[in-house]
């Protein structure tokens, strides 16, 4: 039995999470902070730390160790979703630099946090270059792709190669299209999420050709999400296990998808935490440990 980082599917052994309370703090701090951050709504506190609570419990239920990123004044509601401010590699940790000026505090906040745990740090992307984790996908244990978006140009693509080529890993980029512009929330795992070694959720509508025909190659079956589905975010799912999913509430059809192909999955009312922010369960957790 070995563990690596290297992975989106392998059974998940710890976590790292940032809580609602610790991130979204007050009414007042919502009030303030929810339209510049572009959500779609300003979340309701209290709607929030509860649906926050039930998405805690998937994890103890499954005997996963969650580990807490702490309140820190510096960062902002965003915050909550915690896996865009660093990328784990089995080399240590990768702290990203963000592409939202919101956000541009939580790398630094997180690297605080692992140098206080004694986790190893492999690097830090440096401006002008951007990286955000969501933009970046393990699909097996020596291939890493990554979205080259609003969030993540070309010098910090270019900083990731520096830093993971050089250790045998192929960082395989993924020419993402412009959808809703700069303001919007789009990231590679806005429309993939590997669930298995051969099965991966996938929305094919915003996907680049070439990228979708290397999944292929590579032997993935692909879940098609449905347009319908695609806004509620039935694309975002984390793997805590191979074919153990969790996912938003309100997406039936990508659901019975997943199901059709021997996936159990767990879902979480997420009004308040995901939809609202345009962040799942992937991106409410930052993945440490897994078990081979």
């Amino acid at each position: 039995m070995s563990k690596t980082q290297h992975s989106e599917y392998l059974k998940l052994e710890a976590v790292y999470m940032k809580s609602a309370k610790d991130a979204f703090q007050s009414d007042k701090v919502l009030e303030n902070q929810w339209k510049e951050l572009n959500y779609l709504s300003k979340p309701d506190l209290q709607g929030a730390l509860k649906e926050y609570q039930n998405f805690e419990a998937i994890f103890t239920e499954n005997q996963i160790k969650v580990h807490y990123f702490p309140s820190d004044e510096n960062v902002k509601m965003d915050s909550i979703y915690c896996r865009d401010a660093a990328i784990a590699t089995d080399f240590g940790i990768i702290i990203c630099n963000m592409g939202k000026a919101g956000r541009i505090n939580e790398p630094k906040a997180q690297l605080k946090e692992y140098q206080q745990k004694n986790i190893p740090i492999l690097g830090v992307i440096q401006s002008p270059g951007t990286l955000e984790g969501g933009d970046v996908a393990w699909l097996d244990k020596k291939t890493l792709a990554v979205g080259h978006t609003y969030r993540t140009n070309e010098e910090g693509i270019k900083q990731l190669k520096e830093l993971l080529e050089p250790k045998g890993v192929d960082v395989l980029v993924a020419e993402l299209p412009h959808y809703k512009g700069k303001e919007d929330v789009f990231h590679l795992m806005s429309i993939l999420s590997p669930v298995d070694k051969d099965l991966a959720v996938v929305y094919s509508p915003l996907m680049p050709i070439k990228f979708r025909n290397e999944l292929l190659k590579r032997g993935f079956q692909l879940i098609e999400v449905p347009e319908s589905e695609f806004e509620s975010m039935g694309c975002n799912v984390l793997a805590i296990s191979p074919r153990n999913c969790v996912m938003v509430e309100g997406n039936p059809i990508t659901k019975k998808l997943l199901q059709n192909a021997g996936c159990k999955v767990t879902t979480y009312e997420g009004n308040e935490i995901s939809v609202k922010g345009g962040g799942g369960p992937t991106c409410l957790t930052r993945p440490l440990v897994r078990i081979d």
